[in-house]
């Protein structure tokens, strides 16, 4: 089927789904993003349980390391990993929602195609 073959209501309804399907991979690629932030500051937080409460400690600040305490940088990873726990759960409420959507419009796209072509051989049928 060539380009001017296809019928408008299918190019809309291919050009929907692949926007849905561009959409599921930006969510997924964030979703994945945030599970590594999230299993860097688990990495950090277990490090922090090993170190002595009056050792010192220090974090990236730009390009520099900065002394902090163990109190003050516990507190900010557990705060990240709260964030972090919150928007993986959102990101995948969102990407259920894409995918029940991407197989909602797959599944019209097939009703459409075969209700044509059942038309279609109706129609040489009748002749």
């Amino acid at each position: 089927m060539s380009q001017q073959e296809i019928p408008p209501w299918l190019r809309e309804q291919l050009a929907r789904m692949e926007q849905l399907q561009q959409n599921l991979q930006s969510v997924q690629a964030q979703k994945h993003e945030v599970d590594a932030e999230q299993a860097e500051a688990d990495r950090a937080l277990e490090e922090l349980k090993k170190a002595a409460d009056d050792e010192q400690i220090y974090k990236y600040a730009g390009n520099l390391l900065v002394k902090v305490s163990k109190e003050a940088v516990t507190k900010e990873l557990m705060e990240k990993k709260e964030i972090s726990t919150t928007r993986t759960l959102v990101l995948g409420k969102q990407e259920t929602r894409l995918r029940e959507s991407l197989k909602d419009l797959q599944t019209k796209i097939d009703d459409m195609l075969k209700g044509r072509a059942q038309g279609a051989q109706a129609e040489r049928a009748s002749s």
